[in-house]
Order: C-alpha cells, then sequence, then structure tokens
C-alpha cells in the first residue's frame, strides 16, 4: 500500500497541476495510480472540477472526489453554509485505503494549505496523513513570501511527526526574478526539505500528451525514482 499526501502552503500555488504531474510520471514508469480529492469547493454539481483536470491531464480514470461545495471557502465553512453533510476524517481515511487496496500508489490532493479545516471536528490533512501513515509533498509558490509559508508548513508536518517527502514549485515563472531564482538556493536552505521539482508555469494548459510526455521532467530524476517510481 502506497499514499502520499499532496498539500499546500496556500491556495491557488498549483497543487492539482503537481499532482497531475506526478501521477502522469508514476504512469509513465508503469504504476497504476488512483487519486483522491476529498473535498472540492467553489464548484457547482455537475461541473468539472479538481480531478476532471487531473484525468485530462494524466490520464488517470481511477478518481474519488468524496464532497463537494458550491462557494469557495474552507470545506468545514463551505459546508456549514451550504446545508450539506461535512465530511468525516474514518470516511476519507477509509476511501482512500479501499484505493491503495487496488492501486500501486494513491494521491490524495488536499484542500488550500496543510491546517485547512476538512470537515466534521475540524479535522485537517495532518490527521488524514498521520492516521494513513502517509508522507506529504509540499507545493509552494515561486516568489516573495514563500520562504516563510513553505518553512511553517513543514515545520508544522515535523511538529506532528509526519514526513517531508519534498517540496515542488507550482508555477515556476517563465522569466525568473531575483527572488526566484534565490529561492532555489534557500527553500531547502530554510526547510531541510529537498526541492524535488518545479512546474513551468502554464504546463495546465497544455495538451494531454504533451503534459504527460513532459511530466517526470519537472521533477528530479532520483527523488521521483525513489519516492514515487520505486514505491
Amino acid at each position: 500500500m502506497s499514499i502520499l499526501m499532496v498539500t499546500g502552503t496556500s491556495t491557488d500555488v498549483g497543487k492539482t497541476v503537481v499532482t497531475a504531474a506526478l501521477a502522469a510520471a508514476a504512469r509513465e514508469a508503469g504504476l497504476s495510480v488512483a487519486v483522491c480529492k476529498p473535498a472540492q469547493t467553489g464548484v457547482a454539481p455537475g461541473e468539472p472540477g479538481d480531478l476532471a483536470e487531473v484525468t485530462r491531464l494524466s490520464g488517470v480514470t481511477a478518481v474519488v472526489e468524496l464532497a463537494r461545495y458550491p462557494e469557495p471557502l474552507a470545506p468545514d465553512t463551505a459546508a456549514r453554509r451550504s446545508g450539506l453533510p461535512m465530511l468525516r476524517c474514518g470516511d476519507v481515511v477509509e476511501s482512500v485505503r479501499a484505493l491503495a487496496d487496488r492501486h500501486d500508489l494513491v494521491l490524495v490532493e488536499g484542500a488550500g494549505g496543510l491546517l485547512v479545516r476538512m470537515g466534521a471536528e475540524g479535522f485537517t490533512l495532518v490527521d488524514l496523513a498521520l492516521t494513513l501513515g502517509a508522507p506529504a509533498v509540499v507545493v509552494a509558490a515561486a516568489g516573495l513570501g514563500t520562504l516563510n509559508h513553505t518553512e511553517l508548513t513543514t515545520r508544522a508536518l515535523a511538529a506532528a511527526g509526519i514526513a517531508c517527502a519534498g517540496t515542488v514549485i507550482g508555477s515556476w515563472p517563465d522569466e525568473p526574478g531575483l527572488a526566484e531564482r534565490c529561492n532555489l538556493d534557500d527553500l531547502p536552505a530554510v526547510t531541510g526539505v529537498e526541492l524535488a521539482g518545479s512546474i513551468p508555469a502554464g504546463s495546465g494548459r497544455l495538451d494531454p500528451a504533451s503534459f504527460a510526455a513532459a511530466a517526470s521532467t519537472w521533477f528530479d530524476g532520483t527523488w521521483l525514482k525513489t519516492t514515487i517510481t520505486a514505491r
């Protein structure tokens, strides 16, 4: 059983595209892959959500979304406002374990940042990771502010006893500035965690074949082999 959590330093840092890239790279290595998005917010019933984008880009069709709320808020807040049932940690754990029984790799994409409350009793991705015994990849922004946000996130993982498998820059600009270039060295220095890769800006707009062909090149080859494809 192999499970990897995908979290972020905040919202809109590129978690979904990173999840799709990891899934595509694992599929290229011959692994069967499933993806779970416990809570989707800001999307109406019947509209394509993040998992539709993961499927489009990576080709992974074993995808599970457990709750959907129309307002773009933290899942527990969105659930209260909509009157829809809140997610329960145990239900998410059960679903992820069921996927892991049938696949080589299960990627679990969180909502927003690491400590966003996902449902009943305020459970977070930390609680899921601890219960599942799964490490986490942290998706970070490229520019100013990312050192603080990423160190806070990796410290929270360490304090909870969760292994951080690496950090990934979710959107690397075509023309990086001084801050972005310095952050390549500073991110691993301040977090003590390997910078495992970076996704070029606009990659989510690639056609599926181009995305799948390039995905593995966006990550450090040794990291990808030992962390993802060797599972």
